[in-house]
Protein backbone atom coordinates (compact mmCIF):
# COMPACT_ATOMS: atom_id res chain seq x y z
CA UNK A 1 0.00 0.00 0.00
CA UNK A 2 1.50 3.02 -0.88
CA UNK A 3 2.26 5.12 2.27
CA UNK A 4 2.16 8.62 0.32
CA UNK A 5 -2.25 7.47 0.34
CA UNK A 6 -3.58 10.43 2.93
CA UNK A 7 -5.37 8.48 5.83
CA UNK A 8 -9.24 8.60 4.85
CA UNK A 9 -8.44 6.81 1.99
CA UNK A 10 -6.60 3.90 3.34
CA UNK A 11 -9.08 3.49 6.25
CA UNK A 12 -11.84 4.08 3.86
CA UNK A 13 -13.72 0.59 4.22
CA UNK A 14 -13.98 1.10 7.62
CA UNK A 15 -14.62 4.63 7.82
CA UNK A 16 -18.06 3.65 5.12
CA UNK A 17 -18.64 0.46 7.89
CA UNK A 18 -18.71 2.71 10.35
CA UNK A 19 -21.05 5.62 8.41
CA UNK A 20 -23.62 2.34 7.68
CA UNK A 21 -23.70 1.07 11.00
CA UNK A 22 -24.17 4.68 12.78
CA UNK A 23 -26.55 5.32 10.07
CA UNK A 24 -28.79 2.06 10.37
CA UNK A 25 -28.65 2.77 14.13
CA UNK A 26 -30.19 5.80 13.32
CA UNK A 27 -33.49 3.96 13.12
CA UNK A 28 -33.61 2.62 16.50
CA UNK A 29 -34.79 3.91 19.56
CA UNK A 30 -32.07 4.05 22.40
CA UNK A 31 -34.23 5.18 25.61
CA UNK A 32 -37.94 5.24 26.50
CA UNK A 33 -37.72 9.18 26.35
CA UNK A 34 -39.36 10.08 23.00
CA UNK A 35 -37.20 13.43 22.67
CA UNK A 36 -33.64 12.06 23.34
CA UNK A 37 -34.60 9.56 20.81
CA UNK A 38 -35.56 11.79 18.46
CA UNK A 39 -32.32 13.90 18.91
CA UNK A 40 -30.47 10.74 18.52
CA UNK A 41 -31.94 9.99 15.48
CA UNK A 42 -31.49 13.29 13.38
CA UNK A 43 -27.77 13.30 14.95
CA UNK A 44 -27.43 9.80 13.56
CA UNK A 45 -29.04 10.13 10.36
CA UNK A 46 -28.16 13.63 8.88
CA UNK A 47 -24.98 13.32 10.54
CA UNK A 48 -23.98 10.36 8.54
CA UNK A 49 -25.30 11.82 5.07
CA UNK A 50 -23.42 14.97 6.12
CA UNK A 51 -20.45 12.87 6.86
CA UNK A 52 -20.37 11.51 3.47
CA UNK A 53 -20.91 14.27 1.24
CA UNK A 54 -17.69 15.07 3.16
CA UNK A 55 -15.85 12.09 2.06
CA UNK A 56 -17.01 12.44 -1.33
CA UNK A 57 -15.66 16.43 -1.79
CA UNK A 58 -12.35 15.13 0.00
CA UNK A 59 -12.05 12.71 -1.91
CA UNK A 60 -12.56 14.76 -5.26
CA UNK A 61 -10.07 17.21 -3.78
CA UNK A 62 -7.88 14.82 -3.69
CA UNK A 63 -7.71 14.42 -7.38
CA UNK A 64 -10.48 12.12 -8.31
CA UNK A 65 -12.01 13.40 -11.11
CA UNK A 66 -16.44 13.26 -10.83
CA UNK A 67 -16.65 11.91 -13.65
CA UNK A 68 -19.85 9.85 -13.11
CA UNK A 69 -22.30 8.18 -15.82
CA UNK A 70 -25.88 7.20 -15.15
CA UNK A 71 -27.35 4.15 -16.46
CA UNK A 72 -31.06 2.29 -15.92
CA UNK A 73 -32.21 5.56 -14.90
CA UNK A 74 -35.62 4.55 -15.37
CA UNK A 75 -35.92 3.02 -11.53
CA UNK A 76 -34.90 6.26 -10.05
CA UNK A 77 -36.60 8.34 -11.90
CA UNK A 78 -40.06 6.88 -10.93
CA UNK A 79 -38.70 7.15 -7.90
CA UNK A 80 -38.65 10.92 -7.79
CA UNK A 81 -42.08 11.15 -9.40
CA UNK A 82 -42.99 8.96 -6.64
CA UNK A 83 -41.66 11.56 -4.40
CA UNK A 84 -42.96 14.90 -6.16
CA UNK A 85 -46.47 13.14 -5.90
CA UNK A 86 -45.79 13.01 -2.32
CA UNK A 87 -44.64 16.17 -1.98
CA UNK A 88 -47.59 17.43 -3.96
CA UNK A 89 -50.22 15.48 -1.40
CA UNK A 90 -49.02 18.05 1.12
CA UNK A 91 -51.46 20.08 -0.73
CA UNK A 92 -54.07 18.02 0.47
CA UNK A 93 -53.04 15.92 3.62
CA UNK A 94 -55.09 16.65 6.66
CA UNK A 95 -51.16 16.63 8.73
CA UNK A 96 -49.70 18.25 6.72
CA UNK A 97 -46.16 18.76 9.35
CA UNK A 98 -46.27 14.84 9.46
CA UNK A 99 -46.34 14.43 5.93
CA UNK A 100 -43.48 16.85 5.34
CA UNK A 101 -41.55 15.47 8.34
CA UNK A 102 -41.86 11.66 6.81
CA UNK A 103 -41.03 13.36 3.39
CA UNK A 104 -38.02 14.80 4.17
CA UNK A 105 -37.16 11.55 5.77
CA UNK A 106 -37.20 9.35 2.77
CA UNK A 107 -35.57 12.20 0.62
CA UNK A 108 -32.49 12.57 3.11
CA UNK A 109 -31.82 8.65 2.82
CA UNK A 110 -31.61 8.96 -0.93
CA UNK A 111 -29.10 11.57 -0.86
CA UNK A 112 -27.15 9.68 1.47
CA UNK A 113 -27.33 6.30 -0.80
CA UNK A 114 -26.88 8.41 -3.86
CA UNK A 115 -23.80 9.83 -2.13
CA UNK A 116 -22.72 6.82 -0.85
CA UNK A 117 -22.61 5.08 -3.85
CA UNK A 118 -21.12 7.69 -5.58
CA UNK A 119 -18.15 7.70 -3.00
CA UNK A 120 -17.63 3.58 -4.13
CA UNK A 121 -17.50 4.33 -7.62
CA UNK A 122 -14.77 6.96 -6.83
CA UNK A 123 -12.61 4.80 -4.70
CA UNK A 124 -12.91 1.51 -6.79
CA UNK A 125 -12.31 3.49 -9.89
CA UNK A 126 -9.03 6.04 -8.65
CA UNK A 127 -7.61 4.03 -5.91
CA UNK A 128 -8.06 0.34 -6.81
CA UNK A 129 -6.17 -1.07 -4.10
CA UNK A 130 -8.91 0.11 -1.80
CA UNK A 131 -11.65 -1.81 -3.76
CA UNK A 132 -14.92 -1.38 -1.75
CA UNK A 133 -17.24 -4.12 -1.93
CA UNK A 134 -20.67 -3.58 -0.67
CA UNK A 135 -21.13 -7.47 0.92
CA UNK A 136 -18.85 -6.40 3.43
CA UNK A 137 -19.63 -3.37 4.28
CA UNK A 138 -23.30 -4.28 5.00
CA UNK A 139 -21.83 -7.56 6.49
CA UNK A 140 -19.87 -5.81 9.17
CA UNK A 141 -22.02 -2.90 9.55
CA UNK A 142 -25.26 -5.33 10.88
CA UNK A 143 -22.83 -7.34 12.68
CA UNK A 144 -22.71 -4.96 16.08
CA UNK A 145 -26.16 -4.20 15.65
CA UNK A 146 -26.47 -8.25 16.52
CA UNK A 147 -24.45 -8.80 19.09
CA UNK A 148 -26.02 -5.69 21.11
CA UNK A 149 -28.91 -7.26 20.74
CA UNK A 150 -27.81 -10.69 21.87
CA UNK A 151 -25.85 -8.94 24.49
CA UNK A 152 -28.45 -7.21 25.91
CA UNK A 153 -31.33 -10.61 25.48
CA UNK A 154 -29.08 -11.70 28.63
CA UNK A 155 -28.03 -8.09 30.39
CA UNK A 156 -31.69 -6.64 30.77
CA UNK A 157 -34.43 -9.08 29.21
CA UNK A 158 -36.61 -6.58 30.43
CA UNK A 159 -36.00 -3.90 27.88
CA UNK A 160 -35.07 -5.77 25.03
CA UNK A 161 -37.84 -8.22 24.99
CA UNK A 162 -41.25 -7.42 23.77
CA UNK A 163 -44.71 -9.13 25.27
CA UNK A 164 -46.87 -10.00 22.57
CA UNK A 165 -50.46 -11.51 22.52
CA UNK A 166 -50.83 -10.10 26.10
CA UNK A 167 -47.45 -11.58 27.14
CA UNK A 168 -47.45 -15.03 26.65
CA UNK A 169 -45.61 -14.37 23.45
CA UNK A 170 -41.27 -12.25 24.12
CA UNK A 171 -39.85 -11.38 21.48
CA UNK A 172 -36.37 -9.82 20.78
CA UNK A 173 -36.42 -6.15 19.97
CA UNK A 174 -37.80 -4.52 23.20
CA UNK A 175 -38.76 -1.02 22.58
CA UNK A 176 -35.71 -0.18 20.81
CA UNK A 177 -36.79 -1.91 17.62
CA UNK A 178 -40.64 -3.68 16.18
CA UNK A 179 -39.48 -7.58 16.36
CA UNK A 180 -40.20 -8.04 12.44
CA UNK A 181 -37.99 -5.34 11.63
CA UNK A 182 -35.31 -6.41 13.54
CA UNK A 183 -35.91 -9.91 11.84
CA UNK A 184 -35.41 -8.30 8.47
CA UNK A 185 -31.94 -6.84 9.83
CA UNK A 186 -31.09 -10.24 10.99
CA UNK A 187 -31.79 -12.16 7.99
CA UNK A 188 -30.51 -9.38 5.50
CA UNK A 189 -27.33 -9.76 7.97
CA UNK A 190 -27.23 -13.41 7.75
CA UNK A 191 -27.55 -13.39 4.05
CA UNK A 192 -25.11 -11.16 3.27
CA UNK A 193 -22.55 -13.14 5.70
CA UNK A 194 -23.30 -15.65 3.79
CA UNK A 195 -21.87 -13.98 0.92
CA UNK A 196 -19.09 -12.51 2.44
CA UNK A 197 -17.80 -16.39 3.52
CA UNK A 198 -18.06 -17.17 -0.05
CA UNK A 199 -14.98 -14.70 -0.35
CA UNK A 200 -12.83 -15.28 2.19
CA UNK A 201 -10.38 -17.78 3.12
CA UNK A 202 -10.40 -18.05 6.46
CA UNK A 203 -14.43 -19.10 7.91
CA UNK A 204 -14.36 -18.70 11.75
CA UNK A 205 -15.26 -14.83 11.91
CA UNK A 206 -17.86 -15.17 9.10
CA UNK A 207 -19.58 -18.35 10.95
CA UNK A 208 -19.80 -16.40 13.80
CA UNK A 209 -21.18 -13.34 12.24
CA UNK A 210 -23.62 -15.64 10.62
CA UNK A 211 -24.80 -17.72 13.69
CA UNK A 212 -25.17 -14.58 15.71
CA UNK A 213 -27.69 -12.98 13.00
CA UNK A 214 -29.26 -16.49 12.75
CA UNK A 215 -30.08 -16.66 16.64
CA UNK A 216 -31.27 -13.09 16.63
CA UNK A 217 -33.28 -13.55 14.00
CA UNK A 218 -34.71 -16.83 15.64
CA UNK A 219 -34.93 -14.80 19.09
CA UNK A 220 -37.27 -12.08 16.86
CA UNK A 221 -39.50 -15.02 16.26
CA UNK A 222 -40.90 -13.06 13.29
CA UNK A 223 -42.56 -15.46 10.68
CA UNK A 224 -42.31 -12.85 7.64
CA UNK A 225 -38.41 -12.95 8.40
CA UNK A 226 -37.63 -16.47 8.54
CA UNK A 227 -39.82 -16.98 5.77
CA UNK A 228 -37.89 -14.53 3.72
CA UNK A 229 -34.75 -15.83 5.07
CA UNK A 230 -35.16 -19.51 4.03
CA UNK A 231 -35.82 -18.36 0.83
CA UNK A 232 -32.63 -16.65 0.04
CA UNK A 233 -30.65 -19.14 1.62
CA UNK A 234 -32.39 -21.74 -0.95
CA UNK A 235 -31.53 -19.61 -3.63
CA UNK A 236 -28.26 -18.73 -2.63
CA UNK A 237 -27.13 -21.72 -1.93
CA UNK A 238 -28.48 -23.61 -5.04
CA UNK A 239 -26.46 -21.07 -7.22
CA UNK A 240 -23.64 -22.35 -5.24
CA UNK A 241 -20.92 -25.20 -6.82
CA UNK A 242 -20.47 -26.82 -3.85
CA UNK A 243 -22.25 -30.06 -3.61
CA UNK A 244 -21.22 -30.49 -0.02
CA UNK A 245 -22.91 -27.32 0.94
CA UNK A 246 -26.29 -28.17 -1.02
CA UNK A 247 -26.35 -31.98 0.59
CA UNK A 248 -25.67 -29.90 4.06
CA UNK A 249 -28.50 -27.75 3.25
CA UNK A 250 -30.92 -29.91 2.62
CA UNK A 251 -30.47 -32.12 5.32
CA UNK A 252 -30.73 -28.46 7.45
CA UNK A 253 -33.71 -27.69 6.13
CA UNK A 254 -35.27 -31.21 6.95
CA UNK A 255 -34.00 -31.15 10.24
CA UNK A 256 -35.44 -27.54 10.37
CA UNK A 257 -39.13 -27.50 9.45
CA UNK A 258 -40.52 -29.47 12.00
CA UNK A 259 -39.35 -26.68 14.26
CA UNK A 260 -40.12 -23.55 11.92
CA UNK A 261 -43.73 -25.15 10.96
CA UNK A 262 -44.75 -25.44 14.99
CA UNK A 263 -43.03 -22.36 16.94
CA UNK A 264 -42.57 -19.89 13.76
CA UNK A 265 -45.00 -20.68 10.43
CA UNK A 266 -48.39 -21.88 12.16
CA UNK A 267 -46.89 -20.81 15.91
CA UNK A 268 -49.81 -19.53 18.46
CA UNK A 269 -52.17 -22.44 16.54
CA UNK A 270 -52.37 -19.56 13.44
CA UNK A 271 -54.42 -20.80 10.32
CA UNK A 272 -53.92 -21.04 6.72
CA UNK A 273 -54.99 -17.42 6.18
CA UNK A 274 -53.52 -15.68 8.81
CA UNK A 275 -50.08 -17.50 7.46
CA UNK A 276 -50.46 -16.93 3.99
CA UNK A 277 -50.29 -12.79 4.42
CA UNK A 278 -47.85 -13.54 7.62
CA UNK A 279 -49.81 -11.17 9.73
CA UNK A 280 -53.16 -11.96 9.63
CA UNK A 281 -54.45 -8.67 8.90
CA UNK A 282 -56.50 -9.89 5.67
CA UNK A 283 -59.79 -8.39 7.68
CA UNK A 284 -58.08 -5.07 8.13
CA UNK A 285 -57.04 -4.69 4.26
CA UNK A 286 -60.50 -5.75 2.84
CA UNK A 287 -61.88 -2.67 5.05
CA UNK A 288 -59.31 -0.14 3.89
CA UNK A 289 -60.36 -1.41 0.19
CA UNK A 290 -63.81 -1.35 0.94
CA UNK A 291 -64.29 1.86 3.62
CA UNK A 292 -60.89 3.64 3.09
CA UNK A 293 -59.86 4.06 -0.26
CA UNK A 294 -63.17 4.82 -2.17
CA UNK A 295 -63.06 7.96 -0.28
CA UNK A 296 -60.30 9.58 -2.23
CA UNK A 297 -59.29 6.82 -4.87
CA UNK A 298 -56.95 9.18 -6.94
CA UNK A 299 -54.83 11.03 -4.69
CA UNK A 300 -55.28 9.18 -1.50
CA UNK A 301 -55.39 11.00 1.76
CA UNK A 302 -51.66 12.78 1.94
CA UNK A 303 -48.32 11.60 2.01
CA UNK A 304 -48.21 8.66 4.89
CA UNK A 305 -51.84 9.16 5.65
CA UNK A 306 -54.70 6.78 5.54
CA UNK A 307 -57.65 8.34 6.53
CA UNK A 308 -58.72 12.02 7.25
CA UNK A 309 -57.69 11.45 10.82
CA UNK A 310 -54.73 10.13 12.60
CA UNK A 311 -56.55 6.09 12.93
CA UNK A 312 -58.77 4.50 10.27
CA UNK A 313 -61.29 2.73 11.84
CA UNK A 314 -64.04 0.36 10.60
CA UNK A 315 -67.05 -1.28 12.81
CA UNK A 316 -65.84 -4.88 11.19
CA UNK A 317 -62.00 -4.32 12.08
CA UNK A 318 -59.28 -2.73 14.67
CA UNK A 319 -57.91 0.91 14.26
CA UNK A 320 -54.57 1.19 13.37
CA UNK A 321 -52.60 3.96 12.25
CA UNK A 322 -50.37 1.95 9.48
CA UNK A 323 -51.45 -0.27 6.58
CA UNK A 324 -49.13 -3.26 7.68
CA UNK A 325 -48.54 -3.46 4.06
CA UNK A 326 -46.38 -0.69 2.26
CA UNK A 327 -48.34 -0.84 -1.39
CA UNK A 328 -51.92 -0.75 0.53
CA UNK A 329 -50.20 2.21 2.36
CA UNK A 330 -49.14 3.78 -1.03
CA UNK A 331 -52.22 3.25 -2.43
CA UNK A 332 -54.14 4.87 0.81
CA UNK A 333 -51.64 7.94 1.23
CA UNK A 334 -51.16 8.78 -2.29
CA UNK A 335 -54.02 6.77 -4.29
CA UNK A 336 -54.25 4.84 -7.45
CA UNK A 337 -52.23 7.92 -9.31
CA UNK A 338 -48.91 6.83 -6.93
CA UNK A 339 -49.80 3.26 -6.73
CA UNK A 340 -49.09 3.15 -10.50
CA UNK A 341 -46.14 4.64 -10.14
CA UNK A 342 -44.56 2.79 -7.04
CA UNK A 343 -46.09 -0.42 -9.42
CA UNK A 344 -43.81 0.63 -12.41
CA UNK A 345 -40.86 1.68 -10.68
CA UNK A 346 -40.79 -1.63 -8.67
CA UNK A 347 -40.54 -3.52 -11.67
CA UNK A 348 -38.29 -1.29 -13.46
CA UNK A 349 -35.84 -1.90 -10.18
CA UNK A 350 -36.44 -5.40 -10.81
CA UNK A 351 -35.92 -5.08 -14.74
CA UNK A 352 -32.38 -3.12 -14.19
CA UNK A 353 -31.40 -6.56 -11.91
CA UNK A 354 -32.27 -9.05 -14.36
CA UNK A 355 -30.57 -7.14 -16.78
CA UNK A 356 -27.11 -6.58 -15.12
CA UNK A 357 -27.05 -9.70 -12.76
CA UNK A 358 -24.78 -11.76 -15.17
CA UNK A 359 -22.22 -9.25 -15.58
CA UNK A 360 -22.44 -7.41 -11.92
CA UNK A 361 -20.57 -8.56 -8.75
CA UNK A 362 -23.76 -7.90 -7.13
CA UNK A 363 -26.47 -9.65 -8.45
CA UNK A 364 -26.40 -12.10 -5.31
CA UNK A 365 -26.08 -8.88 -3.57
CA UNK A 366 -29.40 -7.52 -4.69
CA UNK A 367 -31.34 -10.95 -4.15
CA UNK A 368 -30.00 -10.93 -0.35
CA UNK A 369 -31.30 -7.75 0.11
CA UNK A 370 -34.35 -7.16 -1.55
CA UNK A 371 -36.38 -10.61 -0.30
CA UNK A 372 -36.58 -9.22 3.00
CA UNK A 373 -37.42 -6.11 2.41
CA UNK A 374 -40.13 -7.36 -0.50
CA UNK A 375 -41.25 -9.81 2.01
CA UNK A 376 -41.34 -7.16 5.17
CA UNK A 377 -43.23 -4.62 2.81
CA UNK A 378 -46.19 -7.26 3.13
CA UNK A 379 -46.25 -7.20 6.58
CA UNK A 380 -44.96 -3.91 8.40
CA UNK A 381 -43.59 -0.51 6.74
CA UNK A 382 -41.60 -1.50 3.57
CA UNK A 383 -40.26 -0.04 1.03
CA UNK A 384 -42.45 2.58 0.39
CA UNK A 385 -44.29 3.01 4.19
CA UNK A 386 -43.46 5.39 7.34
CA UNK A 387 -39.32 5.94 7.33
CA UNK A 388 -37.55 2.21 8.29
CA UNK A 389 -34.22 0.77 7.02
CA UNK A 390 -36.15 -1.04 4.66
CA UNK A 391 -36.55 2.08 2.75
CA UNK A 392 -32.67 2.87 3.24
CA UNK A 393 -31.88 -0.62 1.56
CA UNK A 394 -34.40 -0.23 -0.81
CA UNK A 395 -32.84 2.69 -2.32
CA UNK A 396 -29.51 1.12 -2.48
CA UNK A 397 -31.60 -1.39 -5.14
CA UNK A 398 -32.69 1.28 -6.86
CA UNK A 399 -28.91 2.86 -7.44
CA UNK A 400 -27.11 -0.27 -7.76
CA UNK A 401 -26.72 -0.79 -10.95
CA UNK A 402 -26.97 2.79 -12.01
CA UNK A 403 -23.59 4.92 -10.93
CA UNK A 404 -20.39 4.44 -12.45
CA UNK A 405 -17.81 6.07 -13.36
CA UNK A 406 -17.00 7.00 -17.51
CA UNK A 407 -14.11 5.48 -18.78
CA UNK A 408 -14.06 7.41 -22.16
CA UNK A 409 -12.16 10.95 -21.62
CA UNK A 410 -11.12 13.55 -23.30
CA UNK A 411 -7.84 14.35 -23.47
CA UNK A 412 -7.52 17.21 -20.90
CA UNK A 413 -9.27 14.65 -17.97
CA UNK A 414 -6.67 11.30 -19.31
CA UNK A 415 -3.92 14.09 -18.28
CA UNK A 416 -5.45 15.28 -14.94
CA UNK A 417 -6.31 11.20 -14.51
CA UNK A 418 -2.47 10.35 -15.34
CA UNK A 419 -0.84 12.70 -13.58
CA UNK A 420 -3.47 11.38 -10.25
CA UNK A 421 -1.91 8.46 -10.98
CA UNK A 422 1.43 9.47 -10.72
CA UNK A 423 1.30 11.34 -7.69
CA UNK A 424 -0.57 8.68 -5.36
CA UNK A 425 1.94 5.70 -7.22
CA UNK A 426 -1.41 3.80 -8.52
CA UNK A 427 0.18 1.28 -10.43
CA UNK A 428 -1.90 1.81 -14.06
CA UNK A 429 -1.87 -2.21 -14.76
CA UNK A 430 -4.74 -1.94 -11.51
CA UNK A 431 -7.13 1.09 -12.80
Amino acid sequence: MPKQLPYIVRNIGTLLILVLCIKIAGYFCIVEDRTINQVFKIIARIGMTGLIIIIQFRLIRLGSLPLFKYENVLAPVFYLIYLLIGMASFAWSTDVPYSILQWLMTFESLVFVFVFMRVISLINAYFPEQTINLIQIFTVSIFPIMVIFIAGSFIEPDLFYRGMRGGEEQRLGGYYMNPNELGMLSSIGAAMTYLYMERVKHKFFPILMLLTSIVVLALTASRSSAIGFLLIMGILILQSNNKKLKVAMFVGVALAIPPILKFVIFKDGGGVDEVLSMTGRIPFWTALLKEGIVKEPFFGYGFMRINYTDYFESLNTYAARMTHNTFMQVLMNIGFVGFFIVFWQLVLTIRNFIKERKTSLYGNFFIALFIPAFINSLTEFGIFGETNFGILFYQFLILLFVIQIRENRSKKENLMFNLFQKRWKIDPKLS
